[in-house]
């Protein structure tokens, strides 16, 4: 059986309330002697502090959530760390939720499942680090502006229709552009648009940025093909580009034009990216000889790829401490942003 508070009580020699005080952390704190007797009282008999009881007397869980779409993209973990290495500063413990696995719903009634667990769980703050979309999901705006109301923290990675949620802007529109601008600075003037999905305020952005940086330069992409934000949607999206160029001689014909600048491909992040270049050598296609490649994000596992993949690097673990740093201080202001580099390497042509 747990050791019970009042057993701690009787063993130290104090009153039931006084243990309490010890052990939940209340602001009333006994004589420190009084203290360390109820500490090692409670360490001989093995008992283990209530956190409910915890929470009440610190009015704090010390948790906060963290809603994520996929645990094992590198984006997102990435991100994940940082804001466990914030939260651990101001003694938080991270509790984390994916919505990609979804069962018989939705990613929609994946993330309304977390949010409500970690709501139910009392928690300090909830982050949103999964993109938002196009058409917030009227269900989770309202269960989180009522926890926003009774007193929690809400930050969103990127604007949202939740009201007053703190927002971390990330530089994803002027990023795409800046890429688009170093690339035809390289004379690349043909791209290909992976765009990931469009209902995703990331993708769409990105894309947006992408369009803006050709118009600046007076061109227009060969080609917008929309997937999912994964590895498997670009791969997908990738091959049916290649399938509206005809068979392989065909397809080379039009990515080889001699009088014609070489085809680069500008993929929503870098999973896409990584996709469409698993894609590409199973056409055997060559990069960058045959065709270029840039991505967005910079994630980790780029190091372990060849040839390196040109992208749009993001400070991805800065945006997790910064994101946890928002919704732990209570007196952080509602927004703030992130900016990144364009990166230039071998795929995209770079020496």
């Amino acid at each position: 059986m747990p050791v019970k508070l009042s057993e701690v009580a009787q063993h130290a020699g104090v009153s039931l309330a006084t243990a309490s005080r010890v052990l939940n952390g209340s602001s009333r704190t006994p004589a420190a002697d009084i203290a360390e007797r109820v500490k090692s009282a409670a360490e001989e008999l093995g008992y283990v502090a209530n956190a409910q009881a915890q929470a009440l007397a610190r009015s704090t869980t010390g948790l906060v959530g963290l809603v994520v779409h996929d645990i094992a993209d590198p984006y997102f973990s990435a991100i994940a760390h940082g804001v466990q290495q914030a939260a651990l500063q101001t003694r938080h413990q991270v509790l984390l939720a994916g919505t990609d696995i979804v069962g018989d719903g939705s990613p929609g009634d994946a993330e309304l499942a977390a949010v409500n667990a970690f709501i139910s769980y009392r928690t300090d703050a909830i982050i949103l680090a999964a993109s938002r979309l196009l058409d917030e999901d009227p269900r989770l705006a309202k269960a989180l502006s009522q926890y926003i109301n009774n007193g929690g923290r809400v930050v969103t990675l990127g604007p949202s229709a939740i009201p007053e949620a703190r927002v971390l802007t990330v530089a994803n529109r002027e990023g795409a552009t800046a890429l688009v601008a170093a690339l035809v600075a390289q004379g690349i003037k043909r791209f290909v648009i992976l765009a990931g999905p469009h209902e995703r305020n990331t993708a769409r952005v990105r894309v947006e940025g992408f369009l803006h940086g050709l118009a600046e330069a007076n061109l227009e992409p060969l080609a917008v093909v929309h997937g999912a934000f994964t590895s498997k949607g670009g791969y997908d999206a990738t091959v049916e580009y290649l399938n509206s160029l005809g068979d392989k001689a065909q397809a080379l014909s039009v990515l080889k034009d001699d009088a014609e600048s070489p085809v680069c491909i500008l993929a929503a992040n870098d999973v896409i990216a990584l996709g469409a270049m698993t894609a590409l050598r199973s056409r055997e296609l060559s990069i960058p000889t045959d065709i270029q490649v840039a991505g967005f994000d910079d994630i980790p596992t780029l190091r372990d790829h060849s040839p390196a993949l040109t992208t749009y690097r993001l400070p991805l673990e800065d945006m997790g401490k910064l994101a946890a740093e928002m919704a732990l201080n209570p007196a952080a202001k509602q927004s703030g942003s992130v900016t990144g580099t364009v990166v230039l390497r071998e795929s995209a042509g770079h020496q």
